[in-house]
């Protein structure tokens, strides 16, 4: 088996099969191999003597961010994926925590930069001819680079932020060849498949999910500069994409565009990706007539739960062998979820714990630059994520959000994601965000912030009576306000921002409803 990203590619250094497609103009993977390779070896003349080469890519999905992420491989330096929707002094902050040596960037990013202190680094926009022009010169061959191993960092992917500032992870050549080979063995991909990438590549769902796959199968990587629901199915047609990769929620942003008879013609087999609810993994599979296999991880990919045929409605599916659910104050197991008679779990208090991961670290080699926060990961020779979940009798997990979504309602806890999952029951509702905002007497009360179907109508009553028909609702889970937006906040990896709603709290222009305190009936807030 390969050992790292560069032994992938070099396999694919005499391939006249094409490897990389954007917009108009493909290119065999032969070429991409060796353009990356000449823009390594310009790259590698920028190095600062006893300093570790960083090359920061401030860019969206373009040939350029493919060719950089190879010629790291191929060069053997680090590539920095900089999230390209940061922005001023926290973006800048991104780039120093790096230690980047130089930035890429090109022509609409290039703005961004001014101004900010990024440490004196070079900065180089990959519109210029005079880029062109380096790459252009510079030799092809790919010997003479330094060797790297397995464990080495391929790559510096920061998190997405949703809990706090983003933490550069260290990714591995490991990591993304295991995930890549897997995926292309688990989906029978071949050159002949085109794997369509919509997710930003600074990301690691889009480098794991997207890159790796096409790489270890040698198939098409097929780049949409960045996700848009409205040409998705365009962009399938067009690159016969067989093969895609999703974060988030763009299945829900997809499934909200008006359905038309023809969507099930087209090529795609499989979208394989994670955080995608039931209801929206049986509609696309339905709608677009492929397979979506739905699992759960972090950037750091140190917990992994996959679903298997069995996995019941609700649960994001089986652990692998090591992850479980513990309770962070006392160090050990929570019990099993115990479900009465309408699904509604009787022990949520004890069954409530963080995933963990009791084998050790996994897939995760720890925070760049930061050992506070991986210390916060890695604890009792344990990797606690800050996700939680339950589990039922039979071993299967169940998402209850982030630590930061544990509420405290009437005295009693109550998790947002079980809400968040019986809302989306409602035909009317595409998207649902459950959080707290503060109760004036203590505690948390509970509002949601809901985003409708395309055309869809929801009326306070109407709200109330689907509630009321919802046996495994308890009483508590009854929002106190409902907030209907046009779209919820969120992150470039399609991860909604809670604390952003959180922060708003209720004062805001949208529709807002209120449930009187002991009431059951909705009303236009006042």
């Amino acid at each position: 088996m390969p050992e790292t990203v560069r032994d992938l590619l070099l396999a694919r250094a005499a391939d006249d099969a094409p490897g990389l497609a954007f917009e108009d103009r493909t290119w065999t993977w032969r070429e991409y191999v060796a353009e990356s390779a000449a823009r390594a070896r310009v790259l590698r003349s920028m190095a600062v003597e006893g300093a570790p080469l960083h090359v920061g890519v401030l860019l969206e999905n373009t040939p350029e961010m493919a060719m950089a992420i190879a010629a790291g491989a191929i060069g053997g330096h680090v590539t920095v994926g900089v999230n390209a929707t940061r922005r001023g002094a926290a973006l800048a902050a991104d780039v120093r925590r790096a230690d980047c040596t130089v930035l890429l960037t090109d022509g609409e990013h290039l703005p961004l930069l001014d101004g900010l202190d990024l440490g004196g680094i070079p900065v180089i926009d990959t519109d210029r001819p005079e880029w062109a022009a380096l790459a252009a010169d510079a030799e092809t061959g790919v010997e003479g680079f330094p060797e790297r191993g397995a464990a080495d960092t391929f790559m510096l992917i920061f998190t997405s932020g949703t809990s706090g500032d983003p933490k550069a992870v260290q990714v591995s050549h490991f990591m993304v060849v295991a995930a890549g080979t897997m995926l292309a063995e688990r989906f029978s991909l071949t050159g002949s498949d085109v794997c369509y990438c919509s997710m930003p590549l600074f990301h690691s769902n889009a480098v794991a999910s997207g890159f790796g796959p096409a790489v270890a199968a040698g198939a098409t990587l097929a780049l949409a500069r960045r996700f848009s629901a409205s040409s998705f199915l365009d962009d399938i047609r067009r690159y016969g994409a067989t093969y895609l990769n999703y974060v988030g929620k763009p299945l829900a942003y997809v499934l909200a565009t008006p359905e038309r008879p023809d969507d099930a013609d087209n090529p795609l087999r499989v979208a394989f990706g994670n955080e995608a609810t039931d209801r929206d993994i049986a509609e696309f599979g339905r709608r677009f007539g492929c397979v979506v296999w739905d699992g759960f991880g972090s950037t750091e990919n140190a917990v992994v739960v996959t679903r298997v045929p069995e996995t019941p409605p609700g649960s994001i599916g089986m652990p692998l062998e090591g992850v479980a659910v513990y309770d962070r104050e006392t160090r050990t197991e929570c019990p099993r979820a115990v479900f009465d008679e309408h699904g509604r779990v009787t022990n949520l208090d004890q069954a409530v714990g963080e995933l963990v991961n009791t084998t050790g670290a996994g897939f995760f080699s720890g925070y760049y630059n930061d050992p506070e926060a991986t210390q916060e990961r890695m604890q009792d020779g344990m990797y606690w994520s800050g996700d939680l979940a339950y589990r039922d009798q039979d071993g299967f997990v169940y998402l209850a959000g982030r630590t930061a979504d544990w509420l405290r309602v009437d005295g009693e806890n109550l998790a947002a994601a079980p809400v968040e999952r019986l809302l989306l029951r409602h035909d009317a509702i595409s998207q649902v965000a459950a959080y707290g905002v503060p109760d004036p007497a203590g505690g948390d009360q509970l509002m949601v912030a809901l985003v409708l179907r395309d055309d869809a109508v929801l009326e306070p009553d109407d709200f109330a009576e689907f509630l009321a028909a919802q046996p495994d609702l308890s009483p508590k889970a009854w929002p106190r306000f409902v907030r209907i937006l046009d779209a919820l906040p969120s992150t470039a990896t399609n991860k909604v921002l809670k604390r952003a709603l959180v922060q708003e709290g209720t004062q805001v222009t949208d529709p807002l409803w209120e449930r009187a305190e002991r009431g059951r009936s909705y009303a236009a807030a006042t």
